[in-house]
């Protein structure tokens, strides 16, 4: 068990993220003595495993404890926001938006992606994986319906790029699609309804019902973090 936790960790050290259907994942999604070990040695280290159940990839964060220790060592403290502008923060919320809220609604149903009615037992099936029922979004569409506001092409470009070293995000010609980061480094029932009720009321057609939150990095699992005195108003 010792060598196995061990061998995860420098796994996941390498490649950032593992599949949800890796041998040794699978086992610490299953196995109550090996998560406690792997959880044991990542805290020992300032660190913590990060699955999602909607999601088909595994990663790792530091836990809140380490943050400032970790990221508060520079001048200006960026948390763990990735060295991304405020404008790449709210371009990333806005495709967690059209990306990944339409999947989740789609997996709670049991809906795949090409599918066009629902089906009876639907329920009785497996949760289905986010290759199955994550659709992307067209990079001329969002170059048109948020480009003036998130820097337009040249910045837009610039972040898009960002967005996919880093792992968020995947460019499969005009499609911008889910990356394996996506839906694990965001906290959704903290932004969902600041979303939905907020920032983005108009996109979803729902009224907002307070002040429309900021366009910010929300607190996920720890691992992003928020930025609470930027918007994208002044982009």
């Amino acid at each position: 068990m010792t060598e196995d936790a061990q061998i995860l960790i420098a796994r996941l050290l390498a490649h950032q993220t593992l599949r949800r259907d890796d041998k040794l994942v699978k086992r610490a999604l299953s196995d109550e003595l090996f998560r406690a070990d792997l959880d044991g040695r990542l805290k020992a280290c300032g660190m913590k495993f990060i699955d999602n159940v909607y999601a088909d990839y595994v990663t790792l964060a530091l836990t809140r404890d380490s943050e400032a220790k970790v990221f508060g060592t520079r001048e200006t403290w960026q948390n763990n926001n990735v060295g991304l502008a405020r404008d790449g923060v709210a371009l990333l919320v806005v495709l967690w938006s059209l990306i990944i809220l339409p999947k989740r609604e789609r997996q709670e149903a049991h809906q795949l992606a090409e599918e066009d009615q629902n089906d009876m037992f639907g329920k009785e099936k497996p949760l289905p994986r986010a290759e199955d029922t994550s659709i992307g979004i067209s990079y001329r569409a969002l170059l048109a319906d948020f480009g003036d506001k998130l820097g337009k092409k040249t910045r837009m470009d610039m972040n898009l790029g960002q967005l996919a070293r880093i792992g968020f995000i995947e460019r499969k010609g005009d499609l911008i699609c889910e990356g394996p980061l996506l839906d694990l480094l965001m906290d959704t029932d903290t932004l969902k309804d600041r979303i939905i009720n907020g920032a983005l009321s108009d996109i979803f057609q729902i009224p907002a019902t307070r002040t429309p939150a900021v366009l910010g990095m929300p607190v996920a699992d720890e691992s992003v973090a928020p930025d609470t005195t930027d918007s994208t108003e002044d982009q």
